[in-house]
């Protein structure tokens, strides 16, 4: 689907006019379509990534490891001295791994563990004070399918996206009170430059991608701006009575 045939399909409401978003993996995939979306919605989008030059058109990128701590502060400091406020945090920058546990070294391990939930655990950790202080936030954290059920050769990857869902769950607990909600996504196999990375480095691609299709019983694999979207719904003041919840959007995957 086109940027064109996107904006098409689920239209422009200016949802976020003059809000202020932070993005963190914003360079490709569900990432870029999150910036791109909010800033398509009226947002200020300030986008984190390893490579900022190709975070969308109109959206702010910034060099960021999501594992520093200093640079996650550096990048929260930015918006607020920027624009004033945070309004909306999209923890999204995420890596994979593909072993199971006999397979997956203990680098491996602490590598996804440090990006998948330090990163999160940082971003809301420099990102809630401004947050408490204004009194109203939303937070977004893009977890997996793959914290909700086991995956074949998937041992990292699954721990820590389960890691992701239970943090958001006792953010959004702790804070109901306050104005600030948390919630995350948990999207199932995305057409995706990782993904197709993956398929790329297997014996037979073509093979490998219609297994991927096969476990999905829509008969296909999800769209970046498909889970972009609802990203900004629980971003958006339509979902204000929603919190702690993990929003799957798996063609099916998890009901089988």
């Amino acid at each position: 689907m086109t940027t064109a045939e996107t904006s098409a399909t689920f239209g422009g409401s200016h949802r976020f006019s003059d809000r202020v978003v932070v993005v963190t993996g914003a360079g490709s995939g569900i990432g870029w379509q999150m910036a791109r979306r909010f800033r398509e919605e009226g947002a200020h989008v300030i986008a984190g990534d390893l490579d900022p030059a190709h975070v969308p058109d109109g959206v702010e990128g910034v060099a960021l490891d999501v594992t520093d701590s200093d640079a996650v502060e550096a990048l929260i400091a930015r918006a607020i001295a920027r624009h004033g406020r945070i309004d909306v945090l999209c923890n999204n920058a995420g890596v994979g791994s593909t072993r199971d546990v006999l397979d997956c070294t203990l680098q491996e391990w602490e590598q996804v563990f440090a990006v998948n939930v330090t990163g999160v655990f940082l971003g809301v950790k420099h990102a809630l004070p401004h947050m408490l202080a204004a009194g109203r936030g939303a937070i977004v954290n893009t977890a997996s399918v793959a914290g909700l059920v086991g995956l074949r050769d998937r041992a990292a990857y699954c721990a820590s996206k389960g890691a992701v869902i239970a943090l958001t769950k006792q953010v959004a607990v702790q804070w109901a009170a306050s104005g600030v909600r948390c919630n995350c996504i948990c999207p199932g196999t995305v057409d995706s430059p990782w993904v197709q990375r993956l398929l790329d480095g297997s014996e037979d691609p073509q093979a490998a991608r219609a297994a991927l299709v096969a476990r999905q019983p829509a008969g296909r694999l999800g769209r970046p701006e498909e889970v972009a979207e609802a990203a900004l719904y629980l971003a958006s003041d339509a979902a204000a009575f929603v919190t702690g919840t993990e929003f799957t959007i798996d063609g099916g995957l998890t009901a089988a």
